[in-house]
Protein backbone atom coordinates (compact mmCIF):
# COMPACT_ATOMS: atom_id res chain seq x y z
CA UNK A 1 0.00 0.00 0.00
CA UNK A 2 1.39 3.60 -0.74
CA UNK A 3 0.44 7.15 -0.90
CA UNK A 4 -0.50 8.28 -4.25
CA UNK A 5 -0.81 12.28 -4.72
CA UNK A 6 -3.35 12.89 -8.01
CA UNK A 7 -4.84 16.21 -9.56
CA UNK A 8 -8.07 17.16 -10.19
CA UNK A 9 -8.74 21.19 -11.65
CA UNK A 10 -6.60 23.52 -9.14
CA UNK A 11 -6.44 21.01 -6.17
CA UNK A 12 -4.30 17.95 -5.87
CA UNK A 13 -5.47 15.18 -3.70
CA UNK A 14 -4.23 12.55 -1.46
CA UNK A 15 -5.14 8.56 -1.52
CA UNK A 16 -4.43 5.06 0.13
CA UNK A 17 -3.90 2.90 -2.85
CA UNK A 18 -2.98 -0.40 -3.61
CA UNK A 19 -1.48 -2.50 -6.33
CA UNK A 20 -2.86 -5.94 -8.17
CA UNK A 21 -2.52 -7.95 -11.31
CA UNK A 22 -5.34 -8.76 -13.65
CA UNK A 23 -4.52 -10.58 -17.06
CA UNK A 24 -0.38 -9.53 -15.99
CA UNK A 25 -1.25 -5.82 -15.89
CA UNK A 26 -0.65 -4.19 -13.10
CA UNK A 27 -3.70 -1.98 -11.94
CA UNK A 28 -4.47 0.48 -8.84
CA UNK A 29 -7.23 0.11 -6.89
CA UNK A 30 -8.19 3.14 -4.16
CA UNK A 31 -8.86 2.35 -0.56
CA UNK A 32 -9.66 5.11 0.98
CA UNK A 33 -9.18 9.17 0.39
CA UNK A 34 -7.09 11.21 2.56
CA UNK A 35 -8.48 14.75 1.46
CA UNK A 36 -7.22 17.37 -0.39
CA UNK A 37 -3.17 18.18 -0.31
CA UNK A 38 -3.08 21.47 1.08
CA UNK A 39 -5.85 20.88 3.53
CA UNK A 40 -3.56 17.57 5.06
CA UNK A 41 -0.55 19.98 5.71
CA UNK A 42 -0.69 21.10 8.86
CA UNK A 43 -3.61 19.01 9.69
CA UNK A 44 -3.70 18.17 13.97
CA UNK A 45 -6.16 15.13 12.81
CA UNK A 46 -3.91 13.75 10.03
CA UNK A 47 -1.00 14.16 12.53
CA UNK A 48 -3.05 12.11 14.95
CA UNK A 49 -3.99 9.81 12.72
CA UNK A 50 -0.40 8.68 11.97
CA UNK A 51 0.92 9.26 15.25
CA UNK A 52 -1.51 6.34 16.38
CA UNK A 53 -0.42 4.24 12.94
CA UNK A 54 2.97 4.70 14.45
CA UNK A 55 2.22 3.32 17.67
CA UNK A 56 0.35 0.70 16.43
CA UNK A 57 3.49 -0.34 14.64
CA UNK A 58 5.35 -0.21 17.77
CA UNK A 59 8.09 1.89 16.16
CA UNK A 60 8.77 4.98 17.49
CA UNK A 61 9.99 6.98 14.22
CA UNK A 62 9.76 6.98 10.89
CA UNK A 63 7.05 5.34 9.71
CA UNK A 64 6.18 5.03 5.83
CA UNK A 65 3.20 4.09 3.88
CA UNK A 66 5.73 1.39 2.54
CA UNK A 67 6.26 -0.33 5.70
CA UNK A 68 2.56 -1.02 5.49
CA UNK A 69 1.11 -4.19 3.34
CA UNK A 70 -1.05 -4.04 0.99
CA UNK A 71 -4.61 -4.18 2.26
CA UNK A 72 -6.60 -6.84 2.14
CA UNK A 73 -10.26 -5.76 1.96
CA UNK A 74 -13.43 -7.05 4.01
CA UNK A 75 -17.17 -5.96 4.52
CA UNK A 76 -18.60 -5.04 8.11
CA UNK A 77 -21.79 -3.79 6.88
CA UNK A 78 -23.54 -6.83 7.28
CA UNK A 79 -23.94 -7.03 10.90
CA UNK A 80 -26.62 -4.68 10.18
CA UNK A 81 -28.23 -7.56 9.03
CA UNK A 82 -26.84 -10.28 11.82
CA UNK A 83 -28.89 -7.75 14.13
CA UNK A 84 -31.88 -8.19 13.06
CA UNK A 85 -31.57 -11.64 12.56
CA UNK A 86 -31.32 -11.99 16.06
CA UNK A 87 -33.80 -9.37 16.99
CA UNK A 88 -36.11 -11.83 15.37
CA UNK A 89 -34.41 -14.81 17.40
CA UNK A 90 -33.03 -16.76 14.44
CA UNK A 91 -30.40 -18.11 15.73
CA UNK A 92 -32.38 -19.58 18.75
CA UNK A 93 -35.28 -20.72 16.39
CA UNK A 94 -32.68 -22.33 13.94
CA UNK A 95 -30.20 -23.76 17.26
CA UNK A 96 -33.62 -25.62 18.41
CA UNK A 97 -34.66 -27.31 14.43
CA UNK A 98 -30.63 -28.38 14.21
CA UNK A 99 -30.80 -29.62 17.89
CA UNK A 100 -33.14 -32.37 16.59
CA UNK A 101 -30.97 -33.51 13.79
CA UNK A 102 -27.63 -35.18 14.21
CA UNK A 103 -25.47 -32.32 12.56
CA UNK A 104 -22.81 -30.54 13.96
CA UNK A 105 -22.28 -27.63 12.82
CA UNK A 106 -24.09 -24.44 13.05
CA UNK A 107 -27.28 -24.25 11.18
CA UNK A 108 -28.05 -20.84 12.43
CA UNK A 109 -24.27 -19.40 10.96
CA UNK A 110 -24.71 -21.70 8.13
CA UNK A 111 -28.71 -20.03 7.13
CA UNK A 112 -27.23 -16.43 7.99
CA UNK A 113 -24.25 -16.55 5.35
CA UNK A 114 -26.85 -17.83 2.98
CA UNK A 115 -29.19 -14.99 3.47
CA UNK A 116 -26.80 -12.88 3.59
CA UNK A 117 -25.30 -13.52 -0.09
CA UNK A 118 -28.94 -12.87 -1.14
CA UNK A 119 -28.92 -9.51 0.28
CA UNK A 120 -25.62 -8.28 -0.51
CA UNK A 121 -23.90 -10.29 -3.41
CA UNK A 122 -26.66 -12.67 -4.78
CA UNK A 123 -25.22 -15.52 -6.40
CA UNK A 124 -24.88 -19.47 -6.38
CA UNK A 125 -24.26 -21.05 -2.83
CA UNK A 126 -20.53 -22.40 -4.48
CA UNK A 127 -20.00 -18.65 -5.31
CA UNK A 128 -21.51 -18.07 -1.87
CA UNK A 129 -19.18 -20.51 -0.59
CA UNK A 130 -16.00 -19.28 -2.47
CA UNK A 131 -16.14 -15.34 -1.65
CA UNK A 132 -17.20 -16.03 2.25
CA UNK A 133 -14.00 -14.37 3.45
CA UNK A 134 -15.25 -10.94 2.03
CA UNK A 135 -17.28 -10.71 5.64
CA UNK A 136 -14.63 -9.40 8.34
CA UNK A 137 -15.64 -12.11 11.37
CA UNK A 138 -18.01 -14.93 10.12
CA UNK A 139 -17.20 -17.92 11.03
CA UNK A 140 -16.22 -20.53 8.06
CA UNK A 141 -18.89 -22.75 6.40
CA UNK A 142 -18.39 -25.98 4.43
CA UNK A 143 -19.86 -26.12 1.08
CA UNK A 144 -21.79 -29.49 2.20
CA UNK A 145 -22.92 -27.69 5.21
CA UNK A 146 -24.71 -25.40 2.69
CA UNK A 147 -26.11 -27.48 0.82
CA UNK A 148 -27.04 -29.44 3.77
CA UNK A 149 -28.91 -26.56 5.28
CA UNK A 150 -31.10 -26.57 2.52
CA UNK A 151 -33.17 -30.16 3.12
CA UNK A 152 -33.17 -29.23 6.89
CA UNK A 153 -34.68 -25.65 6.01
CA UNK A 154 -37.03 -27.49 3.46
CA UNK A 155 -38.00 -29.29 6.26
CA UNK A 156 -39.00 -26.73 9.15
CA UNK A 157 -40.16 -24.18 6.60
CA UNK A 158 -43.61 -24.46 8.87
CA UNK A 159 -42.07 -23.78 12.02
CA UNK A 160 -40.29 -21.24 10.96
CA UNK A 161 -42.68 -19.19 9.32
CA UNK A 162 -44.91 -19.72 12.46
CA UNK A 163 -42.12 -18.52 15.23
CA UNK A 164 -41.00 -15.32 13.23
CA UNK A 165 -45.15 -14.54 12.90
CA UNK A 166 -45.20 -14.85 16.66
CA UNK A 167 -41.91 -12.49 16.91
CA UNK A 168 -43.15 -10.23 14.21
CA UNK A 169 -46.33 -9.66 16.11
CA UNK A 170 -45.22 -9.78 19.67
CA UNK A 171 -41.83 -7.57 19.19
CA UNK A 172 -42.91 -5.25 16.10
CA UNK A 173 -46.52 -5.05 16.65
CA UNK A 174 -47.42 -6.09 13.30
CA UNK A 175 -50.64 -5.27 11.89
CA UNK A 176 -52.25 -8.47 9.86
CA UNK A 177 -55.90 -6.98 9.48
CA UNK A 178 -55.07 -6.81 6.01
CA UNK A 179 -52.96 -9.27 4.09
CA UNK A 180 -52.79 -8.71 0.36
CA UNK A 181 -51.66 -12.22 -1.95
CA UNK A 182 -50.69 -12.82 -5.12
CA UNK A 183 -48.93 -15.29 -7.11
CA UNK A 184 -45.91 -15.30 -9.90
CA UNK A 185 -43.91 -18.04 -11.54
CA UNK A 186 -39.92 -18.50 -11.00
CA UNK A 187 -38.33 -20.39 -14.08
CA UNK A 188 -35.77 -23.07 -14.30
CA UNK A 189 -32.48 -23.05 -17.04
CA UNK A 190 -33.97 -26.70 -17.47
CA UNK A 191 -36.64 -28.92 -19.59
CA UNK A 192 -36.94 -31.43 -17.46
CA UNK A 193 -39.96 -31.55 -15.15
CA UNK A 194 -40.07 -33.58 -11.48
CA UNK A 195 -42.80 -33.08 -8.73
CA UNK A 196 -42.02 -29.59 -8.54
CA UNK A 197 -40.87 -28.04 -11.59
CA UNK A 198 -43.15 -28.18 -14.71
CA UNK A 199 -44.31 -26.30 -17.21
CA UNK A 200 -47.24 -23.99 -17.20
CA UNK A 201 -48.26 -20.12 -18.13
CA UNK A 202 -45.27 -18.28 -17.43
CA UNK A 203 -45.46 -14.88 -15.62
CA UNK A 204 -41.99 -14.30 -16.89
CA UNK A 205 -42.75 -14.92 -20.43
CA UNK A 206 -40.77 -18.09 -20.49
CA UNK A 207 -42.95 -20.60 -21.61
CA UNK A 208 -39.97 -23.27 -22.93
CA UNK A 209 -38.67 -23.79 -19.58
CA UNK A 210 -39.91 -25.66 -16.21
CA UNK A 211 -40.92 -23.37 -13.39
CA UNK A 212 -42.96 -23.45 -9.91
CA UNK A 213 -45.46 -21.32 -8.48
CA UNK A 214 -45.41 -19.32 -5.60
CA UNK A 215 -48.47 -17.51 -3.77
CA UNK A 216 -46.93 -15.33 -1.50
CA UNK A 217 -49.16 -13.37 1.52
CA UNK A 218 -47.61 -9.95 3.12
CA UNK A 219 -48.86 -7.02 5.14
CA UNK A 220 -50.00 -4.35 4.86
CA UNK A 221 -45.86 -2.47 4.94
CA UNK A 222 -45.13 -4.96 2.03
CA UNK A 223 -43.65 -7.22 5.17
CA UNK A 224 -43.84 -11.24 4.48
CA UNK A 225 -46.14 -13.45 6.71
CA UNK A 226 -45.63 -16.60 4.45
CA UNK A 227 -45.82 -18.43 0.97
CA UNK A 228 -46.39 -21.32 -0.88
CA UNK A 229 -44.73 -23.25 -3.36
CA UNK A 230 -46.99 -24.99 -6.35
CA UNK A 231 -45.90 -27.60 -9.19
CA UNK A 232 -45.26 -25.07 -12.05
CA UNK A 233 -48.79 -26.10 -13.63
CA UNK A 234 -50.84 -24.73 -11.13
CA UNK A 235 -53.75 -22.24 -12.10
CA UNK A 236 -53.56 -19.10 -10.32
CA UNK A 237 -56.85 -18.86 -8.98
CA UNK A 238 -56.30 -22.61 -7.43
CA UNK A 239 -53.52 -21.65 -5.08
CA UNK A 240 -55.69 -19.51 -2.67
CA UNK A 241 -57.97 -21.86 -1.32
CA UNK A 242 -54.56 -24.09 -0.22
CA UNK A 243 -52.97 -20.72 0.94
CA UNK A 244 -55.92 -19.26 3.07
CA UNK A 245 -56.61 -22.84 4.89
CA UNK A 246 -52.75 -22.87 5.78
CA UNK A 247 -53.05 -19.01 6.93
CA UNK A 248 -56.28 -19.94 9.61
CA UNK A 249 -54.54 -23.13 10.23
CA UNK A 250 -51.08 -22.12 11.46
CA UNK A 251 -51.23 -18.45 12.30
CA UNK A 252 -54.81 -18.21 14.21
CA UNK A 253 -55.54 -14.61 12.72
CA UNK A 254 -58.86 -13.34 14.33
CA UNK A 255 -59.28 -11.27 11.37
CA UNK A 256 -58.20 -11.00 7.56
CA UNK A 257 -59.16 -9.09 4.73
CA UNK A 258 -57.31 -10.47 1.65
CA UNK A 259 -56.30 -8.13 -1.00
CA UNK A 260 -55.62 -9.66 -4.57
CA UNK A 261 -55.78 -9.01 -8.34
CA UNK A 262 -58.88 -9.91 -10.09
CA UNK A 263 -56.97 -13.29 -11.51
CA UNK A 264 -57.80 -14.66 -8.23
CA UNK A 265 -61.48 -13.73 -7.62
CA UNK A 266 -62.83 -17.01 -8.95
CA UNK A 267 -66.07 -17.58 -8.07
CA UNK A 268 -65.02 -20.46 -6.11
CA UNK A 269 -62.65 -18.44 -4.25
CA UNK A 270 -65.14 -16.08 -3.53
CA UNK A 271 -67.36 -18.76 -1.34
CA UNK A 272 -64.12 -20.21 -0.02
CA UNK A 273 -62.75 -16.77 1.90
CA UNK A 274 -66.76 -16.06 3.12
CA UNK A 275 -66.76 -19.49 4.15
CA UNK A 276 -63.01 -19.44 6.37
CA UNK A 277 -64.69 -16.22 8.19
CA UNK A 278 -62.25 -14.11 6.29
CA UNK A 279 -63.23 -10.72 4.02
CA UNK A 280 -61.91 -10.16 0.59
CA UNK A 281 -61.00 -7.16 -1.69
CA UNK A 282 -60.55 -7.98 -5.40
CA UNK A 283 -60.67 -6.37 -8.14
CA UNK A 284 -64.19 -6.53 -10.52
CA UNK A 285 -64.09 -6.65 -13.96
CA UNK A 286 -66.38 -4.46 -14.94
CA UNK A 287 -67.05 -4.76 -18.95
CA UNK A 288 -67.88 -8.23 -18.22
CA UNK A 289 -70.01 -7.35 -15.51
CA UNK A 290 -73.97 -8.13 -15.76
CA UNK A 291 -75.85 -5.34 -17.05
CA UNK A 292 -77.47 -4.26 -14.60
CA UNK A 293 -73.87 -3.45 -12.88
CA UNK A 294 -72.72 -1.52 -15.92
CA UNK A 295 -75.80 0.17 -16.64
CA UNK A 296 -75.83 1.96 -13.37
CA UNK A 297 -72.26 2.19 -13.51
CA UNK A 298 -72.60 4.39 -16.26
CA UNK A 299 -75.85 6.62 -14.61
CA UNK A 300 -73.66 9.06 -12.78
CA UNK A 301 -74.24 10.28 -9.20
CA UNK A 302 -70.98 9.62 -7.75
CA UNK A 303 -69.42 10.65 -4.72
CA UNK A 304 -66.53 13.45 -4.80
CA UNK A 305 -63.48 11.77 -2.80
CA UNK A 306 -61.46 14.10 -0.90
CA UNK A 307 -58.77 16.31 -2.51
CA UNK A 308 -55.55 15.29 -3.43
CA UNK A 309 -53.41 13.90 -6.04
CA UNK A 310 -55.25 10.40 -6.79
CA UNK A 311 -58.47 12.38 -6.85
CA UNK A 312 -61.50 10.49 -7.74
CA UNK A 313 -65.41 10.08 -7.79
CA UNK A 314 -67.04 6.66 -6.56
CA UNK A 315 -70.65 4.94 -5.70
CA UNK A 316 -71.31 2.06 -4.01
CA UNK A 317 -73.53 -1.12 -5.32
CA UNK A 318 -75.08 -3.50 -2.94
CA UNK A 319 -75.40 -6.78 -5.30
CA UNK A 320 -75.90 -10.66 -4.52
CA UNK A 321 -73.66 -12.45 -6.64
CA UNK A 322 -75.65 -16.12 -7.06
CA UNK A 323 -74.13 -19.14 -8.97
CA UNK A 324 -74.15 -22.97 -8.86
CA UNK A 325 -71.61 -25.26 -7.16
CA UNK A 326 -71.04 -28.49 -6.58
CA UNK A 327 -75.32 -28.49 -8.21
CA UNK A 328 -76.22 -26.05 -4.92
CA UNK A 329 -77.51 -22.60 -5.25
CA UNK A 330 -74.37 -19.99 -3.83
CA UNK A 331 -75.77 -16.53 -3.20
CA UNK A 332 -72.78 -14.03 -2.15
CA UNK A 333 -72.95 -10.62 -1.17
CA UNK A 334 -70.67 -8.40 -2.82
CA UNK A 335 -70.28 -4.31 -2.45
CA UNK A 336 -69.11 -3.15 -5.65
CA UNK A 337 -67.01 0.23 -5.72
CA UNK A 338 -67.14 1.88 -9.23
CA UNK A 339 -64.65 4.41 -8.88
CA UNK A 340 -64.10 7.33 -11.70
CA UNK A 341 -60.88 9.57 -12.13
CA UNK A 342 -59.80 11.68 -15.29
CA UNK A 343 -56.49 10.64 -14.64
CA UNK A 344 -57.19 7.15 -15.42
CA UNK A 345 -59.66 8.39 -19.01
CA UNK A 346 -56.91 9.93 -20.17
CA UNK A 347 -54.16 6.67 -19.34
CA UNK A 348 -57.40 4.31 -20.68
CA UNK A 349 -57.53 6.30 -24.13
CA UNK A 350 -53.92 6.41 -25.00
CA UNK A 351 -53.59 2.95 -23.85
CA UNK A 352 -56.71 1.93 -26.56
CA UNK A 353 -55.43 4.16 -29.07
CA UNK A 354 -51.77 2.21 -28.85
CA UNK A 355 -53.75 -0.98 -29.22
CA UNK A 356 -55.76 0.17 -32.64
CA UNK A 357 -52.74 1.38 -34.26
CA UNK A 358 -51.38 -2.43 -33.62
CA UNK A 359 -54.74 -3.50 -34.81
CA UNK A 360 -54.70 -1.79 -38.00
CA UNK A 361 -50.55 -2.69 -38.76
CA UNK A 362 -51.92 -6.17 -38.14
CA UNK A 363 -54.90 -5.51 -40.81
CA UNK A 364 -51.57 -4.50 -43.27
CA UNK A 365 -50.09 -8.25 -42.74
CA UNK A 366 -53.23 -10.65 -42.85
CA UNK A 367 -50.41 -13.51 -41.70
CA UNK A 368 -50.17 -12.13 -38.38
CA UNK A 369 -53.13 -11.85 -37.21
CA UNK A 370 -53.90 -15.40 -36.32
CA UNK A 371 -50.39 -16.11 -34.75
CA UNK A 372 -51.72 -12.67 -32.01
CA UNK A 373 -53.21 -12.97 -28.76
CA UNK A 374 -57.05 -11.69 -28.26
CA UNK A 375 -56.04 -10.15 -25.34
CA UNK A 376 -54.19 -7.62 -27.19
CA UNK A 377 -54.72 -5.59 -30.49
CA UNK A 378 -56.74 -8.30 -32.13
CA UNK A 379 -59.77 -7.94 -30.17
CA UNK A 380 -60.45 -5.33 -31.76
CA UNK A 381 -60.30 -6.90 -35.10
CA UNK A 382 -63.54 -8.42 -36.56
CA UNK A 383 -63.73 -11.18 -39.10
CA UNK A 384 -66.76 -12.84 -41.29
CA UNK A 385 -67.87 -16.00 -41.60
CA UNK A 386 -65.85 -17.30 -44.06
CA UNK A 387 -62.79 -16.56 -41.56
CA UNK A 388 -61.04 -14.89 -44.23
CA UNK A 389 -61.76 -11.24 -44.52
CA UNK A 390 -60.69 -8.91 -41.63
CA UNK A 391 -61.77 -5.57 -40.58
CA UNK A 392 -61.55 -3.31 -37.67
CA UNK A 393 -64.09 -3.84 -34.99
CA UNK A 394 -65.50 -0.58 -34.51
CA UNK A 395 -68.37 -1.10 -32.00
CA UNK A 396 -65.58 -3.01 -29.60
CA UNK A 397 -63.59 0.42 -30.00
CA UNK A 398 -66.71 2.50 -29.31
CA UNK A 399 -67.89 -0.05 -26.46
CA UNK A 400 -64.91 -0.07 -24.72
CA UNK A 401 -64.89 3.56 -25.37
CA UNK A 402 -67.99 4.40 -22.69
CA UNK A 403 -65.68 2.45 -19.71
CA UNK A 404 -62.71 5.03 -20.06
CA UNK A 405 -61.77 5.96 -16.50
CA UNK A 406 -64.15 3.69 -14.68
CA UNK A 407 -62.40 0.97 -12.47
CA UNK A 408 -64.28 -1.51 -10.02
CA UNK A 409 -63.78 -3.20 -6.86
CA UNK A 410 -66.00 -5.92 -4.78
CA UNK A 411 -65.38 -6.71 -0.99
CA UNK A 412 -67.95 -8.92 1.21
CA UNK A 413 -66.46 -6.68 3.96
CA UNK A 414 -69.84 -4.52 5.25
CA UNK A 415 -67.95 -2.53 8.01
CA UNK A 416 -65.50 -0.66 6.40
CA UNK A 417 -65.66 2.37 3.97
CA UNK A 418 -65.50 2.59 -0.08
CA UNK A 419 -62.40 5.06 0.40
CA UNK A 420 -60.87 2.36 2.54
CA UNK A 421 -61.50 -0.07 0.11
CA UNK A 422 -60.09 2.03 -2.18
CA UNK A 423 -57.34 2.82 -0.65
CA UNK A 424 -56.99 -1.04 0.43
CA UNK A 425 -57.00 -2.57 -2.93
CA UNK A 426 -54.80 0.48 -4.29
CA UNK A 427 -51.80 -0.60 -1.61
CA UNK A 428 -51.50 -4.17 -3.93
CA UNK A 429 -48.75 -2.52 -5.50
CA UNK A 430 -46.76 -3.18 -2.30
CA UNK A 431 -46.90 -6.91 -3.33
CA UNK A 432 -46.28 -6.54 -6.56
CA UNK A 433 -43.32 -4.78 -5.47
CA UNK A 434 -42.18 -7.49 -3.14
CA UNK A 435 -42.10 -10.07 -6.11
CA UNK A 436 -40.16 -7.54 -8.25
CA UNK A 437 -37.24 -7.18 -5.04
CA UNK A 438 -37.24 -11.26 -5.10
CA UNK A 439 -36.77 -11.59 -8.64
CA UNK A 440 -34.47 -8.84 -8.81
CA UNK A 441 -33.15 -7.24 -5.78
CA UNK A 442 -32.61 -10.83 -3.82
CA UNK A 443 -32.19 -13.10 -7.23
CA UNK A 444 -34.01 -15.37 -6.32
CA UNK A 445 -33.87 -16.59 -10.33
CA UNK A 446 -31.75 -18.13 -11.59
CA UNK A 447 -31.99 -21.45 -9.28
CA UNK A 448 -28.92 -23.11 -8.61
CA UNK A 449 -29.85 -26.35 -6.94
CA UNK A 450 -31.88 -28.93 -8.79
CA UNK A 451 -33.78 -31.40 -6.76
CA UNK A 452 -37.35 -30.76 -5.42
CA UNK A 453 -36.65 -30.35 -1.53
CA UNK A 454 -33.33 -28.11 -2.56
CA UNK A 455 -35.25 -25.86 -4.41
CA UNK A 456 -37.61 -25.64 -1.60
CA UNK A 457 -34.96 -25.00 0.91
CA UNK A 458 -33.65 -22.16 -1.28
CA UNK A 459 -36.75 -20.25 -0.95
CA UNK A 460 -36.46 -20.66 2.54
CA UNK A 461 -33.55 -18.30 2.46
CA UNK A 462 -34.69 -15.99 -0.34
CA UNK A 463 -37.71 -15.78 2.12
CA UNK A 464 -35.53 -15.27 5.31
CA UNK A 465 -33.86 -12.74 3.04
CA UNK A 466 -36.64 -10.71 1.68
CA UNK A 467 -37.74 -10.84 5.53
CA UNK A 468 -34.78 -8.86 6.62
CA UNK A 469 -34.45 -6.50 3.80
CA UNK A 470 -38.08 -5.49 4.14
CA UNK A 471 -38.11 -5.18 8.15
CA UNK A 472 -34.60 -2.84 7.28
CA UNK A 473 -37.10 -1.16 5.48
CA UNK A 474 -39.59 -0.53 7.65
CA UNK A 475 -37.45 0.66 10.31
CA UNK A 476 -35.91 3.05 7.90
CA UNK A 477 -39.35 4.44 6.72
CA UNK A 478 -40.56 4.85 10.58
CA UNK A 479 -37.66 7.43 10.60
CA UNK A 480 -38.51 9.40 7.91
CA UNK A 481 -35.24 7.76 5.63
CA UNK A 482 -36.86 6.89 2.39
CA UNK A 483 -34.04 3.94 0.73
CA UNK A 484 -35.02 1.37 -1.78
CA UNK A 485 -33.39 -1.94 -1.69
CA UNK A 486 -30.89 -1.19 -3.98
CA UNK A 487 -29.79 2.14 -1.90
CA UNK A 488 -29.56 -0.22 1.21
CA UNK A 489 -26.96 -2.91 -0.49
CA UNK A 490 -25.34 -0.14 -1.66
CA UNK A 491 -24.76 1.67 1.51
CA UNK A 492 -24.20 -1.80 3.50
CA UNK A 493 -21.37 -2.78 0.77
CA UNK A 494 -19.39 0.45 1.59
CA UNK A 495 -18.74 -0.59 5.23
CA UNK A 496 -15.34 -1.96 4.90
CA UNK A 497 -12.61 -2.41 6.98
CA UNK A 498 -8.94 -2.86 4.99
CA UNK A 499 -6.59 -5.20 7.28
CA UNK A 500 -2.55 -3.74 6.77
CA UNK A 501 0.18 -5.25 8.55
CA UNK A 502 3.46 -2.91 9.73
CA UNK A 503 6.11 -5.37 10.84
CA UNK A 504 5.00 -7.41 13.78
CA UNK A 505 1.41 -5.26 13.92
CA UNK A 506 -1.70 -5.77 12.44
CA UNK A 507 -4.85 -3.57 11.81
CA UNK A 508 -7.61 -2.52 10.41
CA UNK A 509 -8.66 1.05 8.82
CA UNK A 510 -12.00 1.87 8.74
CA UNK A 511 -12.67 3.05 5.02
CA UNK A 512 -15.33 6.31 3.95
CA UNK A 513 -18.46 5.14 3.53
CA UNK A 514 -21.71 6.83 1.88
CA UNK A 515 -24.35 8.27 4.13
CA UNK A 516 -26.99 6.05 4.48
CA UNK A 517 -24.92 3.95 5.94
CA UNK A 518 -24.62 5.89 8.57
CA UNK A 519 -28.01 6.64 9.01
CA UNK A 520 -28.67 3.13 8.97
CA UNK A 521 -26.13 2.15 12.10
CA UNK A 522 -27.69 4.76 13.51
CA UNK A 523 -31.25 3.79 13.20
CA UNK A 524 -30.13 0.00 14.47
CA UNK A 525 -27.97 1.83 17.05
CA UNK A 526 -25.17 -0.17 15.69
CA UNK A 527 -21.82 1.67 17.24
CA UNK A 528 -18.93 2.10 14.60
CA UNK A 529 -15.57 0.60 14.61
CA UNK A 530 -13.13 2.99 15.48
CA UNK A 531 -10.66 4.66 12.39
CA UNK A 532 -7.59 2.14 13.15
CA UNK A 533 -8.63 -0.69 15.04
CA UNK A 534 -5.66 -3.35 16.76
CA UNK A 535 -7.12 -6.82 14.47
CA UNK A 536 -7.07 -7.78 18.23
CA UNK A 537 -9.42 -5.68 19.35
CA UNK A 538 -12.15 -5.12 16.81
CA UNK A 539 -15.42 -6.16 18.07
CA UNK A 540 -18.16 -7.01 15.20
Amino acid sequence: MFVKITKSGKYKYAQAVESYKQNGVTHHRVLFNLGRLDAIKGSDSFANFASRLLELTGKKQGLSFDDLSEAEMSNWGYTVYKKIWRDFGLDKILASISSKTKISYSLSDTSFLMVLSHLLSPSSKLSCYNSQNRYQGLAPIDLNSMYRSLDILADSKEELEEKIFDANRNLFNLDVDIVFYDVTTFSFSSVVPDGLKDFGFSKEGKPCKVQVVMGLLVDSFGRPIGYELFSGNTFDGKTLPFALKSLKRRFGIRKVIIVADKGIASKVNLKEITDSGYSYIFAYRLKSAPDKIKEEALKGNYTDAPSGPDTFKYKAIDYTHSFYHDSKKIDLFQKIIITYSEARAKKDRIDRQRQVEKAQALLGDISKIKAQNKRGAKKYISQDATDINYSLNTDAIKNDEKFDGYYAISTNEKDITEEDVVAAYHNLYKIEHSFRLMKSNLEVAPIFVWTPKRIAGHFVVCFLAFLLERHLEYKLYKNNIAASADKIRDALNSLNLAKVEAKDSCFFIKTKAEDLAYKILQVLKITSPKNVTPVSELNL
